[in-house]
């Protein structure tokens, strides 16, 4: 049986990131092994996946001395566990398990890209954070940049041989749940919960963005364009995510309008994620660097429109007035403009959505890309056995 450990820096990334995904390799012959940062959901993710976690203390900030600490743990971990496969995802598990993984020869050494700091920092961090994904790269023997963008950028940057480089299907780390995110699927306690938090009036349009509530994700300009806009009397704008001010703060003002507005509503963070989408008229993802973003696959299986940013990742898989409306990154005058659009445009806009839920269920279902993940196992295992 082939020996499989999947990384990530923190537990709720193999939670949200790649859910399903060691199930699936389990159910197909694996031995799996999670391992990430210690964290409250670590229970809920063994139970769903069925397999076992083991703890090794990452930080998300740049701690040289528990880095290396953690390069010490992964190592003895690998060289007790004696993997087939090591695969990380997410920058800080990626860079310290492919160079522990290198140093306890393990053979076939993954990381997913799903996303590049360095294209977001500002000087002073930029170059650090460069060499940190070169550092990356040269420890793995494969790359797998989860869209199209992100791999032509990192041969531009010449951040890694492109003989490294390889995407899964059409894109994506995970794919998308049809499942779960499926208006015909919806619990209607979990809707009511939702209705409950929004509020919303009888004719309120309502404006939705997920994720992580920091400067790089483009709130404070969602924040400005949505106040600034003429439709802030007749719309909501929920904000569905948590404040992260230890990494890349809001500035005070942007939380203080977050906070007094009385029509933006901040909710902390739900596993019903579908059911705000549900009741949602557009998902705007106005992000500054991206991956393959998740949070479009589902939005797009939901059919609920979308606006996003004009950024790598976004443009992966939105076409401007085909499947999505883009607006240049950090332009909150656009994204203003963007808004009203939508909230006049309406029959527009749910063609646009249409367009890309077929677009979603014909190359992004998830156990499409669970398929394709095995078969690359099983290519670089045969590979591997070739070479001995």
């Amino acid at each position: 049986m082939p020996k499989l450990i999947r990384i990530t820096t923190v537990p709720i990334s193999l939670k949200l990131l790649l859910a399903g995904q060691m199930r699936f390799m389990k159910e197909h012959g694996w031995e799996v092994i999670m391992v990430s940062a210690d964290g409250r959901e670590i229970p809920q993710i063994e139970k769903a996946e069925g397999v076992k976690h083991e703890v090794i203390p990452f930080t998300r900030r740049i701690t040289p001395l528990q880095d290396l600490k953690c390069i010490w743990k992964l190592i003895q971990l690998f060289k007790r566990e004696q993997p087939d496969i090591v695969h990380t995802h997410t920058p800080k598990a990626g860079l310290l398990g492919m160079i522990a993984a290198n140093l306890a020869g393990v053979k076939i050494r993954i990381h997913t890209l799903a996303g590049i700091p360095a294209m977001a920092a500002d000087r002073h961090k930029k170059g650090l954070l460069e060499n940190a994904e070169k550092w990356t790269y040269s420890n793995a023997t494969e790359v797998w940049p989860n869209s199209e963008g992100l791999k032509k950028f990192v041969i531009k940057e010449g951040l890694s041989p492109e003989s490294k480089l390889k995407i899964i299907g059409k894109g994506s780390s995970n794919g998308v749940d049809l499942s779960k995110f499926n208006r015909e699927s919806l619990k209607e306690n979990h809707l009511v919960a939702a209705t409950m938090r929004i509020l919303p009036g009888e004719d309120d349009f309502i404006i939705l963005t997920v994720g992580r509530l920091v400067k790089d994700k483009g709130i404070e300009e969602l924040v400005r364009a949505f106040v600034d806009s003429k439709i802030v009397n007749k719309s909501k704008l929920v904000l569905l995510g948590s404040f992260e001010q230890d990494l890349n703060p809001l500035s005070q003002e942007i939380i203080q309008t977050i906070q007094d507005h009385p029509r933006i509503v901040q909710i902390d963070w739900t596993d019903h994620v579908a059911h705000y989408m549900a009741l949602s008229d557009v998902l705007v993802h106005p992000s500054h660097r991206e991956g393959f973003p998740n949070v479009l696959l589902e939005a797009g299986a939901m059919q609920l429109p979308v606006i996003v940013s004009d950024i790598i990742g976004n443009r992966d898989l939105i076409t401007q007035k085909k499947t999505g409306l883009i607006f240049p990154a950090k332009e909150t005058s656009v994204l203003k403009e963007a808004l009203e659009y939508a909230y006049v445009k309406r029959d527009k806009m749910h063609n646009l959505a249409f367009a890309l839920n077929q677009e979603i269920r014909d190359n992004f279902e998830r156990t499409k890309i669970h398929q394709e993940i095995l078969a690359n196992y099983n290519r670089l295992l045969a590979e591997v056995g070739e070479n001995d």
